[in-house]
């Protein structure tokens, strides 16, 4: 395809230029523009002599004084006396009977049968002129020449410079949101009281609630209020208000100070039992809590390894504050994808022992999943297999040896959530309806 533009590029522009040329350069004089000559090669030679061999007639001497008498030489000269001598190399015009093999024919220019002051014409009968307009338009052909080539490769070279820019753009962007990212981790790092307040949010949402569970699944704060997502069984008392199918709002600040002596036993449960998380933030720049309790085992985090794996690395950056201490095994996989650091507050463990059978599968219902409590973490990194998926489930599974699993890849059907990472560092989290901002 690209030589095939070049081509046709280089086609154009000859075309143009042949153009040029053939306008520029004429080849054969029109016929009004040709007059018959006589070029004198012998100063014996007299009008009367040329008259007799030419006409036919040396008394037609007279019309041939007449055509020429005036006129310019090539030595500068002029015939200005029918009796005057005649010099080598003079043209003489001669009238339009003229005939002989001493009869040639100019192309007329001026006073001159010639196309410069001291040319002698063409004893060819043909003169070859480049005059000035011939000129500008060899320079109009060679331009449009080059415009014509530009208009045929215009999609190409514009598809390579948008590619060149998109790219540049992408890795600017890129930067950018790696950059928003880090400052979004050291943000998360010093915020104690985001934590504190959404702690406090589960507890008033427990006292709310009609069932006897503690319903949030996520938390989400912001300056005027917080909402709270659940299952769509449940539901919460005033001063909540329902704003879709899972998620209610509190419009103003509240405080589980507020809370009655007889409620603070079940706001207390609510938040010893929880495990909240920051996931990441929305585009509002506001923090999403999620609460680990309710993964019912596992956590797939698909997609874009990298962001995938930025993602559980924050995770356990979140439970190293949350819950020091807390024991952590690294799953081996077969497949193992790219490598964490466990954070240096979590207890790393060499072996966990092997739960015994009978344990359940999770559920892939939210509302029908079982809660339990983080107790440990089982973190791998890559694809499992299906006998690797198997090995986890035994150890996360529901009511299975009661550890909380969180993968950066697939692990089959065996996960209750699934999280997908993009490679601008985003996560789509769909048990929640969210896009939410990682930290890098």
């Amino acid at each position: 395809m690209k030589r095939r533009r070049v081509l046709g590029a280089a086609v154009a522009a000859m075309l143009a230029c042949w153009v040029a040329l053939m306008a520029a350069a004429p080849a054969q004089a029109a016929p009004g523009d040709l007059v018959k000559v006589f070029v004198v090669t012998d100063p014996g030679q007299t009008l009367q002599t040329i008259a007799q061999d030419t006409l036919g007639n040396s008394g037609r001497a007279g019309e041939i004084f007449t055509l020429n008498k005036g006129r310019p030489q090539p030595d500068g000269a002029a015939l200005t006396d029918p009796n005057q001598p005649l010099h080598v190399g003079w043209v003489l015009k001669l009238p339009d009977d003229a005939a002989g093999p001493d009869v040639k024919q100019a192309q007329e220019s001026g006073t001159q049968h010639q196309t410069g002051a001291a040319a002698p014409p063409a004893t060819t009968g043909t003169v070859v002129a480049f005059p000035l307009t011939a000129a500008i338009a060899v320079v109009v052909a060679v331009l449009l020449a080059f415009v014509t080539a530009g208009i045929l490769s215009r999609r190409r070279v514009a598809a390579s410079l948008g590619r060149v820019l998109a790219k540049l753009g992408e890795a600017g962007r890129r930067r950018r949101l790696l950059a928003e990212r880090r400052a979004l981790a050291q943000r998360f790092a010093a915020d104690g009281e985001s934590v504190r307040r959404a702690y406090e949010t589960i507890g008033e949402a427990a006292v709310a609630a009609e069932s006897d569970d503690g319903p949030v699944h996520a938390v989400r704060l912001d300056r005027t209020g917080a909402s709270v997502w659940l299952s769509a069984s449940d539901a919460l008392r005033e001063p909540w208000e329902q704003v879709d199918s899972t998620q209610w709002r509190r419009p103003t600040n509240g405080s589980i100070d507020r809370l009655t002596p007889a409620q603070m036993p079940r706001a207390r449960a609510e938040q010893s039992t929880a495990c909240l998380v920051r996931a990441g933030s929305d585009p509002a720049g506001e923090p999403i809590f999620v609460d680990l309790t309710r993964l019912d085992g596992v956590l797939s985090v698909t997609g874009d390894r990298t962001v995938a794996r930025d993602i559980v690395q924050n995770l356990l950056s979140e439970v190293s504050r949350l819950r020091p201490d807390m024991p952590v095994f690294l799953f081996p996989v077969a497949a193992a994808g790219l490598p964490l650091t466990v954070p240096p507050g979590l207890k790393v463990l060499s072996q966990v022992p092997m739960p015994q059978p009978g344990g359940e599968q999770a559920s892939p219902v939210r509302g029908t999943a079982a809660r339990h409590s983080v107790r440990g973490l089982i973190v791998a990194t890559g694809n499992l297999d299906e006998r690797e998926a198997a090995d986890l489930l035994a150890f996360c599974g529901s009511r299975g040896g009661g550890w909380t699993g969180l993968v950066c890849g697939e692990v089959g059907g065996g996960a209750h959530w699934w999280w997908r990472a993009d490679a601008a560092g985003t996560v789509d989290i769909p048990v929640l309806g969210v896009d939410l901002t990682v930290p890098a």
